[in-house]
């Protein structure tokens, strides 16, 4: 079941990010930056010497949410500024200047709030030990390899989209630009 909810969860936001963005490959970045969330966590698991629970997968659930809006700040902004003008390198640089604060603030938060639940030792509280030492150990890597992996990963997606876009266009999409801004009338012949 937890297989099922996380499979799901995934392609939903995929379904969202293609419709916001408009765009098929940037919304594979942000997929892509899902990855990196296990790696953290289970690394985490392996120092602390916890093994894997029920508490776990929960904070791996909590973990992948994370990792997916940091992604999303950054691929967004990125967008964004490419479509106001900005050359491609150029956004991406400033999409990491500018969305570093609130990705390293939210990780932060997220760290201290899990600090107690990650320490507690007896009790209810040592069940759930298991699912701050993921969250805390996947932010700290993730959040540091998402602002590295993640606009490098743009880069490369937004570069192939451009090369393959053409030709996809030609042979296996529907869509013709102008078609967005609604039906296309025919001028009216001169008599």
């Amino acid at each position: 079941d937890f297989m099922i909810a996380v499979v799901s969860g995934i392609l939903l936001v995929f379904a969202v990010l293609v419709l916001l963005y408009r765009r098929f490959m940037p919304p594979f970045v942000n997929m892509g930056s899902l990855l990196l969330a296990p790696l953290g966590g289970t690394l985490a698991l392996m120092i602390a010497g916890e093994a894997i629970s029920l508490p776990v997968y929960i904070g791996m659930l909590m973990l992948i949410g994370i990792v997916a809006k940091n992604s999303i700040l950054l691929v967004d902004f990125a967008i964004e500024e490419m479509s106001n003008g900005v050359p491609k390198h150029e956004a991406i640089i400033d999409a990491g200047h500018k969305r570093a604060q609130p990705i390293v603030m939210t990780t932060v938060a997220m760290v201290a709030g899990m600090v107690p639940t990650a320490i507690s030792l007896t009790g209810d509280g040592a069940w759930r030990a298991p699912m701050g030492t993921v969250v805390i150990g996947g932010l700290i890597l993730t959040t540091l390899l998402t602002l590295l992996i993640v606009p490098a990963g743009f880069s490369l997606a937004d570069g192939l989209e451009k090369r393959l876009g053409p030709w996809l266009r030609k042979r296996v999409l529907t869509y013709k630009p102008g078609d967005a801004g609604g039906p296309r009338i025919a001028p009216i012949p001169a008599e």
